[in-house]
């Protein structure tokens, strides 16, 4: 389950970094956007762009693609603020959004009628400036007044300002702060907590706010109060309100590492700690205090088990009593993907094997009921809005071949399905198969493979392998638009492993692939490879692997360690110079996963699987594909970059493209995203395409 009530936005800007290695004859590709490196980076994209954008394949998935980006039959995903649905949505005529809201009744009718909020292409044109969405913090519980995001080009990086929903206009003279990586937490109508960057010494060695301050409406950011401060050396010091019904809590954070913090309560002036688990997560519901525990905790004679969620009175726990109860307990193939709530429920997303599905508890008469909510099998369920002043609240239901549907839930808990998204490409025929490959120390990795029912086991299949494996993150089954219309539609396979790592089975899972041990996770994915080819469901020729960012690092050591396994390797916005990752942007946060490659004993084990470290001369490797972005302020560009130029100076060839916007990801406007997803798509059918020059 990922870390609730905690979450960190992976990036700041960069850091000052220490000087280059000597040994790093490409390290000026990590300066982003020079003229030397931009010049690099223009001509890559150019070489790409003549062999894969020119040909017919190209233009028809573009199209394809784009079309669907834009298409108007998109489920327009709800947000609840009072007594309003707010929506953000992009196609073809809002290139890059707006927001909008529109009432109950009339989202549930058949033509929603939406009144726009904001026009971020109208703001961009008449500022000058390519802005994107990044979401808006709004004061409960008249949600007038918001704190908007504004995202310069896509990055992580914010500018906020405050914005009245009556008007529908930016507040004048209100709340502005500058950009930066910042969270801004309503105390009241004329009063902010804000971390952000306030000048030297006011950041993390991460590069994250460190200090929060109390700023009053009126007065200078400068003048604001400090009201905690978190050391150096620890990740990241933030604040955020939540709210259980009946109470709004205003709560602040002290991350010391990615996976462990002390939680405070912000009460008028008074900052007190919340005495549970480091790498524990809280959740506030009907006056209870609600605890995730991740490792054995015995408190007050009692040990509670990892995984267990746990809870008791929020005003008993602050008196300094004890007496937890437990809500649930998963089994030994479940766990608690999420935790989110009503008003009055707990809703607990919960994977069985990696099949979701949503349970609802309730604290009646001193103990914790549950029921399942009705919903689909054999796919993915996720929460997508609620509000702390009802039971109403929306879910989705996906799986591979299945269109997402979205249902809303009464407050009587009766459920009724609100939109289905339109089939996005031809799943006639396609069928799920669940199956399991045994790693190198004999543990079982499932995984799923979406196939044509008729397929033959002759080992000609072109297929698409991918997983993340990293930071507790599950991977699930889901209704991919672009991997259906240009992939499984045109007679692909695909295959989503759930390596360890990730959260697919609680956090041992997770644990299993941390620092010394991550050789585990990649053996876990060679595993599921050579599973494929051993059930003759495709070959090294016809193999091809896909990950991004966490995922691109596990693909960038599947091509250093098995490069006789693939014949097509999609690296996105990835980590792959482990050495130096620690020391740009946001990598220094993640060094509770990975490990201080400062240090010699923690180097030991990360230079045995970096990949950057570890591509050698004469090898012979399958041409990879590079894809990143220069506004990534998360994972910095650098790695692939510099993976690319040194594998050119060894003469190994690849592809490389670079989109200009689009943050840690494939781009802003639909057109950028379909122009990169495009390339990818061209890449991977020629690569895997049967006969190696004829493209479908």
């Amino acid at each position: 389950m990922t870390h609730l009530l905690f979450v960190l936005a992976l990036a700041v800007q960069q850091p000052t970094s220490p000087s280059a290695p000597p040994d790093d004859p490409f390290v000026w590709l990590e300066d982003v956007e020079s003229a030397r490196a931009m010049e690099w980076v223009n001509a890559k994209n150019a070489a790409t762009l003549a062999v894969l954008g020119q040909g017919p394949l190209y233009q028809t998935l573009y199209d394809r693609l784009k079309q669907i980006l834009d298409s108007k039959d998109k489920i327009a995903y709800p947000s609840i603020l009072g007594n309003s649905l707010y929506n953000f949505w992009q196609d073809a005529d809002h290139e890059r959004g707006i927001w909008r809201r529109t009432t109950w009744a009339s989202y549930a009718s058949a033509n929603p009628v939406w009144e726009t909020v904001i026009d971020l292409d109208s703001l961009s044109k008449a500022e000058g400036v390519t802005w994107s969405w990044a979401g808006a913090s709004c004061l409960e519980p008249e949600y007038r007044r918001c704190i908007l995001a504004l995202s310069r080009g896509g990055s992580d990086a914010t500018e906020r300002r405050e914005f009245d929903l009556t008007t529908r206009q930016f507040v004048a003279g209100g709340f502005t702060i500058p950009e930066a990586k910042t969270s801004a937490t309503w105390v009241d109508d004329n009063t902010l907590l804000v971390a952000t960057n306030f000048g030297p010494g006011s950041m993390t060695t991460s590069g994250y706010a460190r200090v929060i301050k109390l700023w009053k409406r009126g007065t200078p950011l400068s003048t604001a109060t400090t009201v905690y401060e978190a050391p150096a050396d620890h990740v990241s010091a933030g604040s955020f309100s939540t709210n259980d019904g009946a109470r709004r809590y205003l709560m602040i954070t002290d991350g010391t590492d990615f996976y462990h913090r002390a939680q405070y309560l912000y009460n008028q002036g008074k900052v007190l700690k919340i005495d549970t688990p480091a790498d524990a997560d809280i959740r506030l519901v009907q006056g209870q205090l609600v605890v995730y525990v991740r490792d054995p905790w015995t408190v007050s004679g009692k040990t509670w088990p990892t995984g267990a969620l746990i809870a008791m009175s929020v005003d008993d726990f602050l008196a300094g009593k004890r007496a937890f109860q437990l809500v649930t307990q998963p089994g030994p193939r479940e766990t608690i993907n999420s935790v989110t709530s009503t008003r009055d429920y707990l809703l607990l997303n919960i994977l069985n094997n990696v099949r979701g599905e949503l349970r609802r508890y309730r604290h009646q008469g001193g103990r914790w009921t549950f029921d399942k909510v009705p919903a689909p099998d054999l796919g993915t369920v996720g929460v997508v809005a609620t509000s702390p002043y009802s039971n109403r609240y929306f879910f989705t239901f996906t799986n591979f071949i299945q269109p997402t549907t979205l249902f809303v839930t009464a407050e009587n808990g009766s459920v009724a399905e609100v939109k289905r998204l339109p089939a996005m490409f031809d799943a006639a025929g396609l069928v799920v198969d669940q199956q399991e490959a045994t790693s190198a120390d004999g543990t079982k990795i499932p995984f799923f493979v979406v196939h044509r029912r008729d397929m033959k086991r002759d080992g000609n299949n072109p297929t698409l392998l991918g997983a993340y494996g990293g930071f507790e993150i599950a991977s699930t089954p889901s209704y991919s638009t672009n991997t259906g219309a240009a992939w499984l539609e045109r007679g692909g396979v695909f295959v989503l492993a759930s390596i360890r790592g990730g959260g697919e089975f609680g956090p041992q899972w997770h644990r299993a692939g941390l620092k010394e041990h991550r050789q585990r996770i990649y053996d876990d994915f060679a595993a599921v490879s050579q599973e494929l080819i051993r059930d003759s469901i495709t070959s090294p020729q016809h193999l091809g692997i896909r990950g991004g960012s966490n995922g691109g690092l596990l693909m960038g050591v599947a091509l250093t360690q098995h490069p006789e396994l693939y014949n097509a390797v999609l690296i996105q916005n990835p980590l792959l110079d482990m050495k130096r990752y620690s020391h740009l942007l946001a990598g220094a946060s993640w060094m509770a996963e990975y490990g201080d490659p400062d240090k010699p004993e923690d180097w030991a084990y990360i230079s045995r699987y970096s990949p950057y470290q570890n591509v050698k001369a004469g090898t012979k490797y399958p041409t990879v594909m590079f894809t990143t972005t220069t506004r990534d302020d998360r994972v910095h560009p650098g790695h692939a970059r510099k993976m690319a130029a040194k594998m050119e100076s060894m003469g190994i060839p690849f592809y490389y493209f670079e989109n200009t916007e689009g943050g840690h990801g494939a781009g802003v406007t639909s057109a950028q995203v379909a122009k990169e997803l495009a390339l990818t798509y061209v890449y991977l059918w020629k690569q895997l395409g049967t006969g190696m020059t004829s493209i479908p």
